[in-house]
């Protein structure tokens, strides 16, 4: 049986339901504005993709193409992402009285984060829909990955940042040939400046503000079922700032449900942010849909440091609907397990990582989780673009 390359057939408005068309260039619902969703038609999918046929694939997210949305596989902008490790972080695990604690490293990517699936997807598509120039406002890792991503695919790519983005994040997206612009302020304030400075031509790969780089970050919900052989974890604590890698995960999993790959049973997704800002934290405490502005907001995360994520709306929706949590994490608490996982586990993780580790022991205080549960946290990035981070004493 030859199965299609994907089972794509519309774009869906997560808000109104509106539905638009895949083969037009798209950035978000024209009816209402908010963030569109790639739907596939998984009944026709449940019978021709199998789990099994995994077995003879590449290790890398395109394994999953029948529900990504690439149509020629000629599109696809590749440097071998997908597949990061899932590692037992057996001493931690030990100290806590945890069985079963998991890390999965996505700083082993190219360009060395998570981003890199969003962009890779991203890119691929703006590729495959003719267009010429991408743009983007990025408080780091995204950046760089857009930048790389464009090169690759013989795009131009325009990169807005606030001026205090770590400076390995700004020197990456110069080599990899994008147009740099820094700002004063926050990644809120370069979307501004992006926006007036905007020419005929740029396409916006800002977070959920087209659809495709949630099909990326999604697959990391198919990878770490898969892993699992197919038993989700009990708990997935993800360092929240835009919000992509933890709505793309809830959607995945709907998605292996009605492909027949896994039962109902949902972990409890917690969304882990810094302290200096936590729009999602305050908004689950409010119990409220969306969340407010965050003023003057300070993290040493710089991935962390999103006032308001676009589709806020959908992360605290998965949130709610797993019976999850929200944790928000000082600056001092991270940077003191960045050295921790370091030194117990080998493991040289960014700081939004390392946030993981901080908010699950403060769930453990709470006997929010307990010892037998599988618990999984994310590391979103490599520690070693984070040199300013790290003393020498």
């Amino acid at each position: 049986m030859n199965i299609p390359l994907t089972f794509l057939t519309h774009l869906e408005c997560s808000v109104c339901g509106d539905r638009h068309s895949p083969h037009e260039l798209q950035a978000v619902c024209r009816s209402c504005g908010k963030s569109l969703l790639a739907r596939y038609d998984l009944q026709a999918a449940k019978s021709q993709f199998l789990s099994e046929h995994l077995k003879s694939k590449a290790p890398s997210m395109w394994r999953y193409l029948p529900v990504l949305p690439i149509e020629r596989e000629t599109n696809i902008v590749s440097l071998g992402e997908g597949m990061t490790p899932l590692v037992p972080l057996r001493k931690i695990g030990d100290e806590l009285g945890l069985s079963n604690l998991w890390m999965k490293d996505e700083g082993q990517l190219p360009t060395g984060s998570f981003k890199a699936r969003g962009l890779a997807m991203a890119i691929s598509k703006a590729k495959e829909l003719g267009v010429r120039a991408v743009c983007m406002p990025t408080a780091g890792n995204a950046g760089g990955a857009a930048a790389a991503y464009a090169a690759r695919a013989g795009l131009q790519s325009i990169i807005f940042m606030p001026e205090d983005t770590p400076e390995i994040n700004i020197k990456e997206s110069i080599v990899y040939g994008a147009q740099v612009e820094l700002v004063k302020g926050n990644i809120s304030d370069a979307a501004k400046v992006m926006n007036e400075k905007k020419q005929k031509g740029w396409f916006d790969v800002s977070t959920l503000k087209e659809p495709y780089r949630l099909e990326g970050k999604k697959t990391m919900g198919y990878e770490l079922a898969e892993q699992f052989d197919w038993e989700l974890p009990d708990v997935v604590l993800y360092p929240t700032g835009g919000g992509t890698g933890l709505i793309g995960m809830w959607k995945a999993f709907d998605e292996m449900e009605q492909l027949g790959w896994i039962n109902s049973r949902r972990p409890r997704m917690i969304s882990v942010q810094a302290a200096g800002c936590a729009p999602i934290v305050k908004a689950f405490q409010e119990q409220k849909s969306e969340s407010e502005f965050w003023q003057n907001a300070q993290t040493v995360a710089s991935g962390l440091r999103v006032p308001k994520a676009f589709a806020d709306h959908l992360i605290l929706k998965a949130v709610y609907d797993s019976n999850g949590s929200a944790v928000a994490v000082k600056d001092e608490e991270l940077l003191v397990a960045m050295r921790e996982i370091a030194q117990k586990e080998g493991l040289f993780i960014c700081p939004e990582g390392a946030a993981t580790l901080v908010a699950l022991k403060k769930l453990l205080a709470e006997n929010f989780v307990t010892p037998d549960e599988t618990i999984l946290l994310f590391n979103t990035g490599a520690g070693i673009k984070y040199p300013e981070l790290v003393k020498r004493s």
